[in-house]
Order: C-alpha cells, then structure tokens, then sequence
C-alpha cells in the first residue's frame, strides 16, 4: 500500500475529517489533503503526533506493515 493511501484510510475509519486531522497537526486542510494524494511528503514529526492520536506504530501509518500495532 502506497503510504499516502494509509493516511486517508486511517483518517477515514477513526470518522476525522481532513479539517479534523489538520486541527490535530496544526496546519490546513489543504496541506492534509496534499499528504494523502501523495503530492508532498509528510514530515516525522506529524507521523508521530497521528501514530500517538490513532495509537498504531509510524510503520503502519507509512505502509510498510499491513496490521496495525498498538503503541506501548
């Protein structure tokens, strides 16, 4: 799965909008949008601060594993 993909997937299942997870890491609704069609990559520090709000592994939310793992 393509990292971008993940993000609006997740997004999507928790019932966030973009606006939503733009108020979460601080920014705009434009720049959330850029990161889930793949057009600009997302910083470390914004996959940390979603990994921690969805509570799942930054390896998941890049797309480099299929199941979801539980931060400790």
């Amino acid at each position: 799965m393509d990292y971008y993909k993940r993000l609006k997937d997740i997004r999507e299942d928790n019932d966030l909008t973009q606006v939503d997870v733009a108020e979460i890491l601080k920014t705009t609704r434009q720049q959330v949008s850029k990161w889930e069609t793949g057009a600009q990559m997302m910083g470390v520090d914004k996959y940390i601060i979603l990994a921690k709000h969805y509570n799942v592994s930054v390896d998941y939310l890049l797309g480099l594993i299929d199941e979801p793992r539980k931060l400790k």
